[in-house]
């Protein structure tokens, strides 16, 4: 399955970082929704260098975080400025580039940037993410007409490209990041969007600016996320499971901070919380070696083969055996005449 395929090239390829303590937490971050496993969608305020005057033509960028973990959230970002800026704001001045090249802590002070009044980045630059919760991929992806991870993707690019649409921004220029194939996933948007230049490519995040800066977000609102989860699965905790495994690490499903978490912390019956990817390899795994120890006794069915009547729960039982039509109501017909 090519959704497979994908999550093992990307959990090889990239590295298996715990989210640093003191991250910077953004407005993409919302954790009422992020603790009752909702997926949701945040925009930022149009720049002013853009609300100014919407004629200004813009180039925008699009990234994931998270595809492959276990633990954890999915984040598409979103992010756009005018055409002449981007090379010289992003890449000249604040040297954007891939997420994964970049230190947490250079991630995590760039999006500060971006999202602090006043700043370049602020004034010049909007951006949006999309967070899939771990909680809706797994239900998605493990119903019988299967909602798969590349569907999710595209469809959660396409929301966020229609929302930047709806507000008035002049997009002239799209990049997009991928992980399948690009020409499909390129032909699909430009019969949506004919009028604007779409290039979809893999490795985007390195080549172009603007996809670099929308990895960033991607990957900071990603952190924030999954440390906001382990805080609050901390403050819920206790016992010598929490204290045998102090931290779940990356999430990656080859992080061995993961799986031990995972194996330690698990219900017998009903697994984990809304952090959790259940339709993962990993976590079927774990469910299914532990299901191993636990019965389950099934109520035993009335052998009834179907005969119980609708007529039955209406009419009053007696020794007699009545006509259904005018037992119907619970008194015959006749009686009631017969009080006339």
């Amino acid at each position: 399955m090519a959704d497979t395929q994908d999550i093992q090239m990307e959990t090889q390829e990239s590295a298996l970082e715990t989210p640093p303590p003191g991250i910077f937490v953004a407005p993409s971050v919302h954790k009422p929704l992020l603790f009752d496993g909702e997926s949701y969608s945040h925009f930022s305020p149009i720049p002013s260098l853009v609300a100014n005057d919407l004629t200004t033509e813009c180039v925008l960028g699009v990234d994931e975080a998270g595809r492959g973990p276990v633990l954890g959230p999915m984040v598409y970002a979103l992010f756009y400025l005018p055409l002449q800026v981007q090379q010289s704001l992003l890449a000249e001045t604040h040297h954007f580039d891939d997420s994964k090249v970049l230190t947490p802590e250079v991630r995590s002070d760039l999006m500060r940037k971006i999202c602090t009044k006043d700043t370049d980045l602020y004034n010049s630059c909007g951006w949006a993410t999309r967070l899939l919760s771990a909680r809706d991929i797994s239900a998605h992806m493990s119903q019988p007409a299967q909602y798969n991870l590349n569907a999710q993707a595209m469809d959660a690019t396409i929301d966020l490209i229609k929302g930047v649409l709806a507000q008035g921004v002049n997009v002239k220029e799209i990049y997009i990041d991928t992980i399948g194939k690009p020409e499909i996933y390129q032909k699909k948007l430009e019969r949506i969007w004919p009028t604007i230049r779409i290039t979809v490519a893999k490795k985007a995040d390195s080549l172009y600016p603007v996809v670099s800066a929308a990895s960033v977000c991607a990957k900071v609102t990603r952190d924030a996320a999954l440390e906001a989860c382990w805080e609050a699965r901390q403050a819920t905790t206790n016992g010598a499971a929490a204290d045998a495994v102090p931290t779940w690490g990356s999430g990656y499903p080859s992080d061995a901070k993961t799986v031990a978490w995972l194996k330690q912390n698990m219900d017998p019956v009903f697994g984990w919380g809304n952090e959790c990817r259940f339709s993962w390899g990993t976590a079927k795994q774990e469910l299914e070696v532990k299901n191993k120890e636990i019965t389950v006794d099934w109520p035993v069915e009335d052998d009834t083969n179907g005969s119980v009547r609708i007529t039955d729960h209406f009419i009053s039982k007696s020794d007699e055996a009545g006509d259904e039509l005018v037992d119907w109501f619970g008194s015959r017909v006749t009686m009631e005449m017969e009080a006339f």
